[in-house]
Protein backbone atom coordinates (compact mmCIF):
# COMPACT_ATOMS: atom_id res chain seq x y z
CA UNK A 1 0.00 0.00 0.00
CA UNK A 2 2.19 2.41 1.25
CA UNK A 3 5.89 3.00 2.02
CA UNK A 4 8.22 4.71 4.22
CA UNK A 5 12.02 5.09 3.23
CA UNK A 6 14.28 7.19 5.70
CA UNK A 7 17.57 8.54 4.64
CA UNK A 8 20.46 10.81 6.73
CA UNK A 9 20.87 9.51 10.13
CA UNK A 10 24.43 8.71 11.21
CA UNK A 11 27.34 9.41 13.92
CA UNK A 12 28.19 13.37 14.34
CA UNK A 13 29.83 15.22 17.39
CA UNK A 14 28.03 17.45 19.74
CA UNK A 15 27.08 20.83 17.75
CA UNK A 16 26.96 19.28 14.25
CA UNK A 17 23.77 19.15 12.02
CA UNK A 18 22.35 16.56 10.01
CA UNK A 19 19.62 16.12 7.72
CA UNK A 20 16.83 13.31 7.90
CA UNK A 21 14.28 12.89 4.91
CA UNK A 22 11.49 10.29 4.57
CA UNK A 23 10.12 9.76 1.25
CA UNK A 24 6.64 8.09 0.85
CA UNK A 25 5.06 5.68 -1.97
CA UNK A 26 2.62 3.91 -3.09
CA UNK A 27 -1.25 4.07 -3.16
CA UNK A 28 -1.09 7.75 -2.11
CA UNK A 29 -4.47 9.63 -2.39
CA UNK A 30 -3.08 12.88 -0.22
CA UNK A 31 -0.89 12.67 3.14
CA UNK A 32 -1.99 15.05 6.00
CA UNK A 33 0.17 14.96 8.86
CA UNK A 34 3.98 14.33 8.54
CA UNK A 35 5.95 13.69 12.01
CA UNK A 36 9.34 12.66 13.22
CA UNK A 37 9.06 10.45 16.46
CA UNK A 38 12.47 9.61 18.23
CA UNK A 39 13.53 6.25 20.34
CA UNK A 40 15.91 6.53 22.74
CA UNK A 41 17.47 3.28 24.73
CA UNK A 42 15.51 2.35 27.97
CA UNK A 43 12.92 4.78 26.64
CA UNK A 44 9.22 5.90 25.26
CA UNK A 45 8.82 6.92 21.42
CA UNK A 46 8.38 10.62 22.05
CA UNK A 47 7.44 13.04 19.35
CA UNK A 48 9.96 15.54 17.84
CA UNK A 49 8.03 17.35 15.62
CA UNK A 50 5.25 17.40 12.81
CA UNK A 51 3.35 19.30 10.54
CA UNK A 52 0.02 19.90 9.34
CA UNK A 53 -0.79 19.96 5.21
CA UNK A 54 -1.43 23.56 5.89
CA UNK A 55 2.41 23.67 7.22
CA UNK A 56 1.47 24.19 10.47
CA UNK A 57 4.09 22.65 12.63
CA UNK A 58 4.78 21.79 16.50
CA UNK A 59 8.09 21.22 18.30
CA UNK A 60 9.34 19.37 21.02
CA UNK A 61 10.05 21.82 23.48
CA UNK A 62 13.59 19.90 23.75
CA UNK A 63 14.42 20.41 20.26
CA UNK A 64 12.83 24.10 20.01
CA UNK A 65 15.01 26.64 17.67
CA UNK A 66 17.26 23.84 16.22
CA UNK A 67 15.84 21.46 14.36
CA UNK A 68 13.20 22.45 11.55
CA UNK A 69 10.71 20.30 10.21
CA UNK A 70 9.33 20.82 6.41
CA UNK A 71 7.90 18.73 3.73
CA UNK A 72 7.72 18.86 -0.41
CA UNK A 73 3.94 17.81 -0.93
CA UNK A 74 4.85 16.97 -4.69
CA UNK A 75 7.27 14.31 -3.97
CA UNK A 76 5.59 12.88 -0.64
CA UNK A 77 9.00 13.98 1.62
CA UNK A 78 9.27 15.11 5.02
CA UNK A 79 12.81 16.22 6.39
CA UNK A 80 13.91 17.38 9.80
CA UNK A 81 16.91 19.94 9.36
CA UNK A 82 18.88 18.80 12.92
CA UNK A 83 21.06 22.00 13.97
CA UNK A 84 23.44 22.28 17.49
CA UNK A 85 23.10 18.67 18.01
CA UNK A 86 23.26 17.43 21.58
CA UNK A 87 24.18 14.30 22.90
CA UNK A 88 21.10 13.83 24.40
CA UNK A 89 19.50 13.81 21.05
CA UNK A 90 20.43 10.30 20.25
CA UNK A 91 18.02 7.99 19.64
CA UNK A 92 16.45 6.28 16.46
CA UNK A 93 14.47 8.72 14.57
CA UNK A 94 11.12 7.42 13.03
CA UNK A 95 8.94 8.80 10.58
CA UNK A 96 5.02 8.55 10.35
CA UNK A 97 2.61 9.87 8.27
CA UNK A 98 -0.99 9.93 7.97
CA UNK A 99 -2.09 9.00 4.55
CA UNK A 100 -5.64 9.05 2.71
CA UNK A 101 -4.79 5.79 1.05
CA UNK A 102 -6.64 5.33 -2.43
CA UNK A 103 -9.95 3.12 -1.57
CA UNK A 104 -8.67 2.81 2.02
CA UNK A 105 -9.27 5.45 3.92
CA UNK A 106 -6.78 6.99 6.51
CA UNK A 107 -4.05 5.27 7.72
CA UNK A 108 -0.66 5.94 9.70
CA UNK A 109 2.71 4.47 8.65
CA UNK A 110 5.87 4.57 10.16
CA UNK A 111 9.68 4.41 8.24
CA UNK A 112 11.97 1.74 9.47
CA UNK A 113 13.62 4.23 11.56
CA UNK A 114 17.30 5.36 10.78
CA UNK A 115 20.05 5.69 13.89
CA UNK A 116 21.36 9.35 15.12
CA UNK A 117 24.40 9.09 17.49
CA UNK A 118 25.89 12.69 18.75
CA UNK A 119 29.21 12.50 20.35
CA UNK A 120 30.26 14.88 23.13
Amino acid sequence: QVQLVESGGGLVQAGESLRLSCAASGSIYSINAMGWYRQAPGKQRELVANIRSGGITDYADSVKGRFTISRDNAKNTVYLQMNSLKPEDTAVYYCNMRVRVVGLGVNDYWGQGTQVTVSS
